[in-house]
Parts: C-alpha cells; sequence; structure tokens
C-alpha cells in the first residue's frame, strides 16, 4: 500500500478491491492524487491516476465532494468516470468515493475500485439511503456484489428501518457498527442468504450531512476473498487524549475485545494515529514500521497492511477505521 505522507509504493494481495485511491484539496482547489494501493497488474492504471486532477463536481472523486456523501458507480460507461476506458482495459467495473468533510471542510476523498468477477469473488458494497421528508426507512441506492447474485437480488428488494439490520443499526446510533459472523446473526436481517453466499461479516459507515439525509455505506467481505480480514473501530476516549477500541471482527479467530482492553493510541502513533492527527485516510504497506498497538496485533497473526479511514459528526472526529489485509 502507500501512506500518502510517506509515499511508499505497494500491491493490493487477493483482492476483492482491486485499488484504493486518496484524493487531497490542493491550493489550486482541485483534488490531487495523494496515495494509492493496486493491484499487482494495474501499474499501469496507477500511473494514469497519478497524473490526474479533479475539479469540484468532476469525475467521481469531484462529484463525491461536490455530494458530501458517498457514491457508488456500478458501471462506468456514458459516466462523468474520466478514466473509464483505462478502467475497462484491466476489468475494473465499479467506482466507490468517500469523501471526508470535518464540517464543512473536505479533508480528501477516499476511492475504491473493484472488478474482474470471478467465483471466488463473493461479498458487497452497498450504498444505502433515507430521506426523512420521504421515508422512514433506508432504501438501496446502489452495490457491487461481486458475484453474489442471489444476495445481490433479494438485497435489492429489502428496505430498512431506523435501528434494524446493518444499515439501520449504523443510521441509529449515528456511529460505524460492525457485525462478525452475519450468516448466524439476529442483528442481520439478510442472514440466511449471507450464508448461502459466503459472506462472513460487515461494517457500516453513516454520513448525514444534515437532519434530514442519511447515507451508510456497508462492507459485507466474503470466506474467500475478503475486503479485509480485519475490520476495527477506535474513537476517542472520555478525556478525548487517546483512542480507545470500540469493535471488531478478525478472519483469524481472534478475540480483539481481549487483545485490546487496556491499549489506546496516542495521536500521531503509528498508521491509525496519523488519521486521527491529520483527519486524513492513510495508507500503510508495511506495518513493520507501525508502532501502535494495532499494527502490532496485526502483525502477530500475519496481516501486513491496512487502510485506515476517519469517520467524522459534523466537524468533530467520531471514529477511526482501520481495515487490515
Amino acid at each position: 500500500m502507500i501512506c500518502h505522507s510517506l509515499g511508499l509504493q505497494g500491491h493490493v494481495m487477493n483482492p476483492f478491491i482491486r485499488a484504493v485511491e486518496i484524493w487531497a484539496p490542493n491550493k489550486d482547489r482541485s483534488l490531487e492524487f495523494a496515495g494509492g494501493l493496486y493491484e499487482g497488474e494495474l501499474e499501469e492504471f496507477r500511473e494514469i491516476s497519478e497524473l490526474a486532477l479533479f475539479s469540484y463536481d468532476e469525475g467521481l472523486p469531484g462529484k463525491a465532494w461536490a455530494a458530501k456523501h458517498p457514491i457508488i458507480l456500478t458501471s462506468f460507461a456514458d459516466t462523468y468516470f474520466r478514466r473509464a476506458d483505462e478502467a475497462k482495459m484491466f476489468g475494473l467495473t465499479c467506482g466507490i468515493a468517500i469523501p471526508i468533510f470535518a464540517g464543512d471542510v473536505l479533508k480528501a476523498v477516499l476511492g475504491l475500485l473493484c472488478g474482474s468477477e470471478t467465483e471466488q469473488n463473493v461479498g458487497a458494497i452497498e450504498l444505502w439511503h433515507n430521506n426523512a421528508d420521504l421515508s422512514h426507512e433506508l432504501s438501496l441506492v446502489d452495490g457491487y456484489y461481486g458475484t453474489a447474485d442471489t444476495f445481490e437480488f433479494n438485497s435489492r428488494h429489502t428496505t430498512f428501518p431506523r435501528g434494524y439490520g446493518l444499515p439501520g443499526r449504523a443510521w441509529k446510533a449515528d456511529f460505524p457498527v460492525i457485525i462478525s459472523e452475519l450468516g448466524g446473526s439476529r442483528k442481520f436481517l439478510r442472514a440466511e442468504d449471507a450464508a448461502a453466499s459466503g459472506i462472513r461479516f460487515g461494517l457500516a459507515i453513516p454520513y448525514s450531512p444534515n437532519v434530514n439525509l442519511t447515507w451508510v455505506i456497508t462492507f459485507l467481505s466474503g470466506s474467500e476473498k475478503p475486503i479485509a480480514h480485519r475490520f476495527e473501530i477506535w474513537k476517542p476516549s472520555a478525556a478525548g487524549d487517546a483512542l480507545v477500541f470500540e469493535a471488531g471482527c478478525c478472519t483469524r479467530s481472534t478475540d480483539l475485545n481481549k487483545i485490546f482492553a487496556g491499549q489506546i493510541i496516542l495521536k500521531g502513533e503509528g498508521t491509525v494515529g496519523e488519521s486521527w492527527a491529520t483527519g486524513m485516510p492513510v495508507i500503510n504497506a508495511d506495518l513493520t514500521q507501525d508502532v501502535c498497538a494495532a499494527a502490532k496485533a496485526a502483525i502477530k497473526v500475519g496481516l501486513r497492511q491496512t487502510i485506515v479511514l476517519p469517520v467524522y459528526r459534523d466537524a468533530e472526529l467520531s471514529s477511526v477505521i482501520a481495515w487490515y489485509t
């Protein structure tokens, strides 16, 4: 992976997500490439991305900037996705852009690219939306499901009231939510479909730019080709002087609550602490150089890379999410 602040280059390993990009505003009020992680065969696509600039409301990163909420494109044909020809050449078919705002200030846009379905490519990235003036439920805007066709069909015909299911729980909490072992969880309303499809655990992140509008983005990770082997949520302590562990799940059968009991991460400490300090997403390709408790624990079970995403509630950082491969 690349950490935007270190300029390190690395590769996604066995990815459901084939590329991760960070776009940051520059002094000219454009979004410029600030780091990325790409599957090995996407080196040429990375070189194209490094030269790209996006103005407000231009391209997928610029559209997310203007919209102030996540955007998902499940097809690039005849859309505003500017690198569509190159994406098609490399089998990329879906793009997700997640803007990070501290109040009205754009910190960065995190871009995710998926595609090239195989039998093992089971999982989902979904975007749900509620307009309080029109409905009391979340409905699906769109989603990328790899080859989980039955799960996709049922999801497209599902809505969630506030507090129900993974998206509804994140909506009610106004805070990220993780559910592990989805196939056997009463908290996950699509548990039977998840079990049949091989989808194992999920993360949901809410975005509410105002009191009437809510978006929730969900990451549902499969067993064969997981989005990540570990998800973690860290939040500021009551005193506000450190991050403490809130929730997590791991495919390596690790008890994260036990591991992180009493552990803290200071501002600027390691990749997670850097994301807290800067308010920026951070990608780290080599956790062996990371000194924080989260990285040390990940290394012990063979994880080597991380993507860290800050989550804001208005202008205040509410949590920091890390996922590991």
